[in-house]
């Protein structure tokens, strides 16, 4: 069939592991998009760490982030819809995280914030010093979550991260019970927390179905767990060979790893053949 939409992960699908879009994809996706295949990144990301994607990608779509959180107008720069945390939801997080040694980030209106210099935050303040003034993220340094909170207008998501992969399972089952809210797997360390309802595939289909079409005529490329929303309810779900056995399983194909051509090659043989 003859797919209309190119829904796009980034980190571990569109991304190599150094962060950039193999030369193969950009090619693809530009010959795709000017056959008129809308091309969407939907990540779990907020919108003010996709800069130097959106632009090499030359994007006139809006962006799905915060694993379907909202979706944001870059042309327009503004978020065209919503569904964020409450504050009375975020400090019950807080409250349960404090109680860990679980790191965590506060995604929020265009900033991400933390209070603590944790090596992932030190990983992501490297690569912004890689890019441009203009394409670097926002993080700021709060010294109180739950004053800061209060000085928002929205909340997107919590990211929490820890190498003790038991001690985040305790932490997301607790979250889950007493607090109600989403709890997704990002990335091998990291569970991203959002209001209950949230996911890619949710917001995804709104976008499609907003605009005429149907979520068969999407192709979606992911690799975690969080993907697995709009892998399983797209007309082709296509899941990274770096993905796990369990998100490779619920595909329905397998390509090639991130740092091999599989996007391009799998966009050539479905949509540009």
């Amino acid at each position: 069939m003859s797919y209309r939409v190119i829904a796009l992960d980034l980190d571990g699908t569109l991304l190599d592991d150094q962060k950039r879009i193999l030369p193969e994809s950009l090619e693809a996706l530009n010959l795709a998009r000017k056959a008129g295949v809308k091309v969407l990144i939907v990540t779990g990301r907020h919108h003010v760490a996709i800069h130097p994607f959106y632009q090499a990608l030359d994007l006139d779509t809006p962006a799905i982030c915060c694993n379907g959180t909202y979706l944001y107008d870059y042309i327009g720069k503004k978020v065209l819809e919503s569904d964020p945390l409450t504050t009375q939801e975020t400090s019950a997080v807080l409250d349960l995280v404090k109680q860990t040694d679980v790191h965590h980030l506060v995604y929020a209106d265009d900033a991400m914030m933390y209070d603590q210099l944790s090596a992932p935050v030190q990983r992501t303040l490297k690569w912004s010093e890689t890019l441009p003034t203009a394409q670097r993220p926002n993080l700021i340094k709060v010294d109180d979550f739950y004053k800061a909170m209060h000085d928002v207008n929205a909340i997107w998501k919590i990211a929490t991260t820890t190498p003790d992969h038991d001690e985040l399972r305790a932490l997301v089952e607790k979250i889950e019970q007493q607090v109600g809210l989403e709890c997704e797997w990002s990335w091998v360390d990291q569970v991203d927390i959002a209001k209950k309802g949230n996911s890619k595939g949710r917001r995804l289909q709104r976008w499609v179905e907003a605009n005429g079409m149907n979520m068969s005529d999407v192709i979606a490329f992911g690799d975690n767990f969080n993907d697995l929303s709009m892998l399983e309810h797209v007309g082709l779900g296509v899941a990274m060979g770096n993905a796990s056995d369990e998100v490779k399983s619920r595909a329905k194909m397998v390509t090639k790893v991130n740092s091999q051509p599989g996007i391009a090659e799998t966009i050539h043989k479905y949509i540009l053949s």
